[in-house]
């Protein structure tokens, strides 16, 4: 599969980029990870995502920022960097509304700096970086899955604002520099090694310590929950087939399935094997209440679908933390063990 030169993964120390790393490298690819171990949450569970990368020679980590467009420049240049997955970016929608100035220096001058280093590069085959479901803005629940066509000019979250920028700097860098640019809107990731600050993660550890968890929007709320095995199919599915040069190609890559929030906290508690104590609560600003992907475009491209469904996706999850917790725990699940 290799075509001899490194894959840059940026953001190869989170949840996606670890998983996406880790695949590429299991089919002889050689990767180069960037990540500047931000603390937005506990830095010990990304250092051990990347542990699981560095005994495999053909992975190299830089710890550096992505908004220093000196060095993404540099990094593509010195390493002859072709392909690039660019995953790293200031996640999480409520911590926008506390700390808005993340966003601007991760999401925009990190892209750019992507980009920027994109085209002075000259040669690169294939620029896939991460979108999010965010841009669609609010729906209702019901309908239809959400259309890559459709008008994405609502945003209700200045992290969906950032994100709906990149897709709009890559447009026209597309354009201007002849960049075959692939962004994919990510729906509501899951799994083992994920982000603590997600719902499903942080009600497992609020269950197991017997504690209330705080269920938003009262319940009735759905999301197009997507398994992380599935995500990095379509991840790779996508980067082995770049788009001509001059085109930025959006496409939604979820589980074309939303199920209901009070659903997804009833398969969480079969799979612990306790009930959670609920507080219900009116929807948070920046919330939305449905996501729901249309996955046709991606399907046709790649193949794509998704395989796993959500009782076994959360099974899976569970059976990770719990075994966590049993080897002494590890950054949030410390508090647990």
């Amino acid at each position: 599969m290799t075509n001899g030169s490194p894959i840059l993964v940026t953001g190869a120390a989170g949840f996606i980029g670890h998983a996406v790393s880790e695949r590429l490298l299991a089919r002889g690819e050689r990767v180069l990870g960037l990540d500047n171990f931000t603390d937005y949450y506990d830095v010990a569970l990304k250092k051990a995502r990347t542990a699981r990368l560095t005994d495999n020679f053909n992975f190299r980590l830089i710890d550096g920022d992505i908004a220093s467009p000196g060095l993404i420049s540099e990094l593509v240049e010195a390493n002859g960097i072709r392909r690039i997955v660019h995953l790293a970016a200031q996640a999480g929608v409520r911590y926008s509304l506390e700390n808005p100035f993340a966003y601007e220096h991760s999401n925009l001058k990190g892209h750019l700096a992507v980009l920027e280093a994109a085209r002075h590069a000259g040669n690169i085959e294939h620029l896939v970086y991460a979108s999010s479901s965010s841009v669609y803005g609010d729906r209702p629940l019901g309908g239809t899955g959400f259309r890559e066509d459709e008008p994405c000019t609502a945003p209700v979250s200045l992290y969906a604002a950032t994100k709906r920028s990149c897709e709009l700097m890559s447009e026209s860098y597309a354009k201007l520099y002849h960049l075959p640019l692939s962004g994919l809107r990510f729906f509501t990731v899951y799994g083992p090694w994920g982000r603590p600050d997600m719902a499903y993660y942080g009600f497992a550890q609020k269950i197991l310590l017997g504690q209330p968890i705080e269920v938003f929007g009262e319940g009735r709320m759905a999301r197009d929950f997507t398994y992380i095995d599935d995500i990095v199919d379509g991840v790779v599915g996508v980067l082995d087939r770049p788009p001509a040069g001059g085109e930025n190609r959006l496409l939604n890559i979820g589980d074309c399935n939303p199920v209901g929030l009070m659903d997804m906290i009833s398969v969480l508690e079969r799979a612990l094997g306790r009930p959670a104590i609920k507080l219900m609560r009116p929807m948070q600003p920046g919330d939305v209440t449905a996501t729901y992907a249309d996955i046709s475009a991606i399907n046709a491209l790649t193949g794509y679908s998704p395989k796993v469904p959500l009782a076994r996706g959360i099974e899976r999850f569970v059976d990770w933390y719990l075994g966590e917790i049993e080897s002494g725990g590890r950054g949030p699940m410390a508090a647990v063990a």
